[in-house]
């Protein structure tokens, strides 16, 4: 049986980003979405941090009502997410580390130092039907305990195999690499449905869909770069044609360590 094609998640942070650098409303992150699901994407992720630097209260609740594919809230593990989660009751919620001096999100969850705040947590989305995510490291002890922490999805932060090989640092992108391929298995093994995210370009992405095991990824900063060139509808078919030619090695992929 053929491998079912990885589903792309498209964010739309970065519209918003550029909305608030004015002010106003335009560009509107949730015709970002609108027209990047017309275009193929499977899902619309977005990050409501606590600054609010980009997405904003209102854009949550328009992208729930408006959107007609599923909505992946990422947000940091906090009372006042859990609040306007469980009000926006989006698809999924990927809970995600965040530092308030970072420009973008730097790591994993650390699920194991966090577990005892964590499985309340997950367990109060749950409860509610909200599917619960957990952006971590392929590392095995935090997917080990992401496995206990009864999370059903682990997504794995792929920034520094992605940093490798845009830098052309070809030995620690092979490192990276053997690290995300183990993780991808580990995870499996226990469970868990697996997504990737965080740095993917069109060869990066079309890389990672070669593993069999992955079943979503979640991309935003280069799709948005790469529409202001190419338009947003033309930048999700390029995306999905690469992870579909991806996809196609899948069978060549089982069991590889190499990129």
């Amino acid at each position: 049986m053929p491998v079912p094609p990885p589903r792309l998640g498209v964010n739309v942070d970065h519209v918003a980003t550029l909305r608030n650098a004015r002010g106003g409303e335009r560009p509107d992150p949730v015709r970002a979405a609108l027209l990047a699901i017309e275009a193929g994407a499977d899902g619309i992720t977005a990050h409501l941090r606590e600054d609010r630097r980009h997405i904003r209260d209102a854009d949550m609740a328009r992208l729930k009502a408006e959107i007609s594919k599923p909505l992946n809230f990422e947000m940091a593990a906090t009372d006042d997410m859990l609040r306007i989660s469980l009000a926006t009751k989006p698809h999924a919620v990927c809970l995600v580390p965040e530092r308030r001096q970072e420009l973008t999100t730097e790591g994993g969850l650390d699920v194991v130092g966090q577990h005892n705040a964590l499985a309340p947590f997950i367990a109060k989305l749950t409860d509610v039907g909200i599917r619960v995510s957990l952006f971590i490291a392929a590392d095995p002890r935090q997917i080990e305990m992401a496995a206990k922490l009864r999370a059903p999805v682990v997504e794995l932060h792929t920034g520094a195999w992605c940093d490798a090989v845009v830098d052309g640092h070809a030995e620690k992108a092979a490192a990276e690499w053997q690290r995300i391929v183990a993780g991808v298995g580990l995870a499996r093994s226990a469970g868990l449905e697996v997504h990737a995210g965080h740095g993917l370009d069109y060869a990066t992405a079309e890389t990672i869909s070669a593993l069999p095991e992955i079943a979503e990824l979640n991309i935003g900063y280069f799709m948005i770069g790469e529409a202001i060139f190419a338009g947003l509808a033309e930048t999700v078919r390029a995306m999905r044609a690469a992870m579909d030619r991806g996809r196609s090695k899948a069978d060549g992929a089982k069991g590889s360590t190499r990129p």
